[in-house]
């Protein structure tokens, strides 16, 4: 990778396409360097527009859904020579249905995968770099699902409740270390994720979304002011995040089920 000595370098999970491809731009727009990954061809497309914007970009083909790809993911990053100095753990996957009659495990244990344990494993790697560099920032991309019971979509409300809980407890312990960790918490957004996750018929699926570009840039506000925490996109998401705290959980995942339910868009 060519690069220019005093710009940061970004590592971005997730980045062909939707709130990964556009956090990506946001780090490239203010004067980061990227090394940006996904699986298949969209990533090399991706790679190419922001490296338009005066970055030098890497591309990396991993699939983070497997130990090796994920190792294979932090071997480029120390191919570079360089820190990380702000890293986005965004790459993730829904999968919609009924738990126990409809959804398929296979699909279910690789969103765990995915969504859970390529996070930590990621963190593992490059936080210990960031902690004994004294400096660094880590964004994981949860969602406003996160903090609800997520019928319809049970394993993937749960993989986002990991995510937040795993950030603040990170963030607190490493307060005194010069490394930030935030979490951003978007809802319904307007991508690819509904298809991919087979809830097209549901109301969230076919309903309002948030513009991916919009959730990018408040994610990326956040980390770089060293926040928690942010609910990104529109003042509903607020709303729910507030709801969320006062609302019994018998309460929260009665409300979640009118948005997933299969069939709830008609």
């Amino acid at each position: 990778m060519n690069t220019q000595a005093n710009r940061p370098l970004a590592v971005v999970t997730g980045a062909s396409s939707g709130i990964g491809y556009e956090l990506a731009r946001q780090f490239a727009e203010h004067g980061f360097d990227l090394l940006v990954t996904a699986t298949g061809p969209a990533l090399d497309a991706a790679a190419s527009k922001l490296n338009k914007s005066g970055a030098q970009v890497d591309a990396v083909q991993a699939d983070l859904a497997s130990y090796e790809g994920v190792e294979s993911l932090y071997d480029a990053i120390k191919a570079t020579g360089r820190p990380v100095d702000a890293i986005a753990i965004n790459a993730g996957v829904g999968v919609g249905g009924d738990f126990a009659r409809e959804t398929d495990l296979r699909a279910e244990l690789n969103l765990i995968n995915l969504n859970v344990s390529s996070s930590v494993h990621l963190a593992k790697r490059v936080l210990n770099d960031m902690v004994a560099r004294g400096s660094g920032r880590v964004l994981f991309t949860s969602s406003i699902a996160g903090v609800m019971p997520g019928p319809f979509e049970a394993v993937y409300a749960a993989s986002k409740a990991f995510l937040l809980s795993f950030s603040e407890a990170l963030r607190n312990e490493l307060k005194d270390t010069g490394v930030s960790v935030t979490a951003l918490m978007p809802g319904p957004t307007d991508t690819n994720f509904f298809h991919r996750a087979g809830m097209d018929d549901t109301k969230a699926g076919a309903g309002k979304k948030d513009d991916p570009a919009q959730v990018a840039r408040q994610g990326f506000e956040a980390l770089m002011s060293g926040g928690d925490h942010v609910i990104a996109g529109s003042a509903k998401n607020k709303l729910q995040g507030a709801a969320a705290k006062l609302l019994p959980e018998t309460a929260k995942a009665a409300q979640h089920r009118k948005l997933t339910e299969p069939g709830s868009a008609e």
